[in-house]
This record gives structure tokens, sequence and C-alpha cells, in this order.
């Protein structure tokens, strides 16, 4: 699933391209998670403005509300000049004379949703229940510890549920708690100030190296420009199951929680 790393990477990858455009057609293919919420037409004319980003949903701002984009499990966006025609799996164009934004997602778990404001319906419940960003200037050691307290649950899962913070996906979570020094089953509620200190640090530290590196691509994730991200040929722990821990030697090990996978090292990494 596209996280963090990839939202922004494909954000950085169109927006500066897009903007200023107008809009000059949209096409629907298969529904996706959720409606459009209006008339396709409506958009043409309109100018494109700013391209940001709320944990995992795009905000593309045009003259009149916007449309949030989310990638759903496979999804992914492409922008060129010409678009070729479109496959069973190309589910949204927006035509501009920049280009031709194009929304693919062989899962159909992916959305493109208008919105009159990131403060209306439905982008408002759709963001309401997001943690902060883990760039955010909030995001400490004493913020996590009180979001923390009390949680009975695996410290993995409580990074993966996003409403403490958001983007820290299933691969970043493994490599951040390995960078921390921290089991991934330890209880939430029991972790330390201290280390929720180095939780922090290794959380920003991952998400920025996986920033450059372009994201990870596991099967299918591109850029808007058709580019890998090779953050996964770094990685620490994750999908090394049985390997050499690059710091202690101990094999990696391999375990499954909330049905996702996990990778830690079980001598690096304390409960």
């Amino acid at each position: 699933m596209p996280e963090l790393p990839e939202v922004e990477v494909t954000r950085l990858s169109f927006a500066e391209r897009i903007r200023g455009a107008r809009v000059q057609a949209v096409r629907l293919g298969k529904p996706l998670r959720w409606p459009l919420g209006c008339d396709p037409a409506a958009f043409v004319g309109q100018a494109v403005g700013e391209v940001s980003r709320r944990g995992k949903y795009l905000w593309l701002a045009l003259e009149r509300g916007g449309l949030l984009l989310h990638l759903g499990m496979s999804g992914s966006l492409s922008f060129s000049a010409e678009a070729p025609p479109p496959g069973p799996h190309d589910h949204f164009d927006l035509q501009t004379s920049h280009g031709v934004l194009r929304l693919h997602d062989p899962r159909r778990f992916g959305a493109v949703v208008w919105s009159s404001s990131l403060a209306s319906e439905p982008a408002a419940k759709l963001l309401g229940t997001l943690g902060i960003e883990p760039f955010d200037a909030g995001f400490t050691a004493a913020f996590l510890h009180g979001r923390l307290r009390g949680r009975r649950v695996a410290i993995k899962q409580a990074l993966l549920a996003g409403d403490v913070v958001v983007g820290v996906g299933n691969i970043y979570a493994s490599e951040a708690l390995f960078r921390a020094g921290i089991d991934p089953r330890a209880m939430a509620g029991r972790v330390s100030l201290a280390r929720c200190q180095r939780l922090v640090d290794a959380v920003r530290a991952t998400l920025t190296r996986a920033l450059e590196a372009g994201g990870s691509t596991l099967r299918d994730f591109r850029d808007a420009q058709g580019h890998n991200g090779a953050f996964q040929l770094e990685a620490q722990v994750y999908d090394r199951e049985g390997l050499a821990c690059h710091a202690c030697a101990t094999p990696v090990r391999r375990i499954v929680q909330g049905q996702r996978s996990t990778f830690f090292c079980p001598s690096c990494q304390k409960r």
C-alpha cells in the first residue's frame, strides 16, 4: 500500500507541472471506493491550484473546491502530456492544458472525491480522524508518550493505526522500531518517555530516507513520472527474515501482527 513517502513522492513528481493548468475534460472509468460527488463537467474550465498532502491523501485545489485523491492499496497517479488510451484499470482522467492526470488502480480501493473545501464534508470527515504529521513540530516525545498512555496494543499496531501519527506504514514502522531499538511487540502504553524520543527521531529519520530514495516499490508503485522507489533495497529488517542483522548478525525474525508481517531483530530490539 502506498504510504506517506510514496504519496509525497507522487505529489512532488507532478504538483508544479499541473499547477495553473485549465481543466479541459474529465473521464470516469469503473466506480472507485466512493463516488466523485458532483457532475464531472463542472470541473471543465477551472484552473488547477496547489497540490498538498494530508496523511495518505492528496488535495488538488481547483477554483471552486478541489479533489481529494487516495491511492488505496495498489493505485498510482501518472501525469503526461499525452496519455495513451485508458486500460481496464485506469479509472479517472483529468485532462488539462498541461497534460493528463490519470489514476491507475487494479484493486479499485483508491478514491477521487470532490469537496468544496478541506473543512467541508466529505473531506472534513475523511481527514478528521488522522493523527499528527510526523514532520510537524508538535510531534514530540511528550506528545507521543501522552497519546500512547493507556493503550493496550503492541507499539507497532499503535503506529499503524494512523490516529496518533500518520504515514508510518508497515515497512516504515518495522524500520523505525529497529532504529529506535524497540521490540514491535512492546506494549504501547508502557513505552517510556525516553524511548518515545528515540522513536520520534527514528520515525523522522526513516521517512526522510524513504523520501530521498523515492519511496518503496515492492510490486507496482511508480511516481507520476513512472519512476520506481528504491528504499526497499536498503531496508535493515523489512523482508529480511532469516538473514543476518546488519548490526549484530542475529537472524532477523518475522511475526504476524494484525494480519501484517513484522520484521525485527530479537537482539537489537528490546521490550
